[in-house]
Parts: structure tokens; C-alpha cells; sequence
């Protein structure tokens, strides 16, 4: 049985005990430490993922398009969870460990995407939908090998036997069950979002000239000030 089990366990017995509310109870040691770790879990994910995101918008120059990249996680979530309970598999802090992983693993599939695309627009002039079909088509192998190395290299992790395996198997559950759904979907998805968020981009840039050039143009001169000049 996991730690998240028992503790459920536990705390499904002191409410069946009825205690009264001057004795408190608390868990200590492993326990603790794993009720601690879930409840800042949000935490680091969120954290993680404002990390993420600062280093794209510095690397892109751009707020819009690291939310393109940022969009291909929660398939990731999605398949390792939907895996662990496919396979009957606790979400354990381990677990979380390698959902965590996904967060760097999986963005580089959008990266390889968006950058190429990027850089399409920028020299040969190409628009939105031009240039990252370009890269969907250039970048296909090169995403398709790089994603099997990392879920070939969780398979032993998921499939391992012995000494210690039951606290790697999530570990390798959520790796690869991430990796194989995202990588299904994120080749659809990615180029899609892509260009409605350059189309955003686009209308953005477009009012942000706009009201510049309102600010820019001269005001009516006063009545006052033209008077004066005629006089």
C-alpha cells in the first residue's frame, strides 16, 4: 500500500473513532513530510511554469508566443495521469517528480516548432500559417527522435523489476504515458494556436500603432493662441 493510502486510511479510522475535539491528532515522519509535499505541490507547478515562461519571453522577444509553447503541457498531465490509472499505478510523490520532468521535456517539441517557424517569418517573409507548416514538415524527424529517446529511456523505469522498482514504475509510468499522448497531440495542436496567437499578436501591434500614431498627430490650436498670432 502507498503512503497516500495509509494516511487515508488513518484518517478514515479517527473519524469513525469520534474522537473527542480536545485530543488532536498529527501524522509524523514519512507521512508528514508527504502531507507537507502535496500541499505546496501548486506551488512549484506554478512556479515552474512562471520560470517557463520569463525565459521564453526573453528568448522570443515576444509576451504572445511562449504561451503557444506553454500550451503543450497539459496534454502532458493528461497522459501521465490517464496512464497511472490505466494502470493502476498511485500518484505518489514520485509520480509528481515526473510529471514535474514533462514541464522541461515536452516544451522542446513546441520549441523546435515555434522556432523554426519564427525564423521563417522573420527572413523569407513567409506568413503564420506558411511558415509553420514549413516547420511542422522540416521538424517532424527531428521531434519524432528526440521524443522516443526520452520515452524509450522510461521504459526500463516503467517495466523495471527487483529491488526498489515499485518506487520507480510511477516515475516511468508518467514519463512515457506523458510523452506518448502529448507527442500525439501537440503535432495537431501546436501549429493551430500558433497562428490564432500571431493573428492576436498581430491585432495587438496594430492598435498599439495606431493609438501611437493618435497620440503623435497635433491638436486643435486654441482660439486664443490664433488670435493672438493674427493680431
Amino acid at each position: 500500500m502507498s503512503l497516500g493510502q495509509a494516511t487515508s486510511a488513518v484518517q478514515t479510522a479517527q473519524s469513525d473513532l469520534q474522537l473527542p475535539p480536545t485530543i488532536i491528532a498529527s501524522f509524523q515522519g514519512n507521512a508528514q513530510a508527504f502531507q507537507d509535499s502535496l500541499s505546496t505541490v501548486w506551488m512549484l507547478i506554478i512556479a515552474a511554469l512562471v520560470v517557463v515562461y520569463l525565459i521564453l519571453g526573453i528568448l522570443y522577444e515576444s509576451y504572445i508566443h511562449p504561451i503557444t509553447i506553454i500550451s503543450t503541457l497539459p496534454s502532458a498531465g493528461v497522459g501521465a495521469i490517464a496512464t497511472l490509472m490505466l494502470f493502476h499505478i498511485d500518484f505518489s510523490l514520485i509520480a509528481l517528480i515526473g510529471i514535474i520532468l514533462l514541464i522541461g521535456i515536452v516544451k522542446k517539441n513546441g520549441i523546435m516548432l515555434i522556432d523554426f517557424a519564427m525564423v521563417a517569418e522573420r527572413d523569407d517573409h513567409l506568413s503564420a500559417h506558411d511558415a509553420v507548416r514549413r516547420a511542422a514538415l522540416l521538424r517532424f524527424r527531428p521531434i519524432m527522435m528526440t521524443t522516443m529517446a526520452a520515452m524509450l529511456g522510461g521504459v526500463p523505469l516503467m517495466l523495471g523489476t527487483g529491488t526498489g522498482s515499485e518506487l520507480r514504475q510511477p516515475l516511468g509510468y508518467a514519463i512515457v504515458g506523458g510523452l506518448l499522448v502529448s507527442q500525439a497531440l501537440t503535432l495537431f495542436t501546436t501549429p493551430v494556436i500558433y497562428v490564432y496567437l500571431d493573428q492576436l499578436s498581430d491585432w495587438l501591434s496594430g492598435r498599439r500603432s495606431s493609438a501611437q500614431e493618435r497620440s503623435a498627430q497635433p491638436g486643435p490650436v486654441p482660439i486664443a493662441e490664433a488670435r493672438g498670432s493674427s493680431d
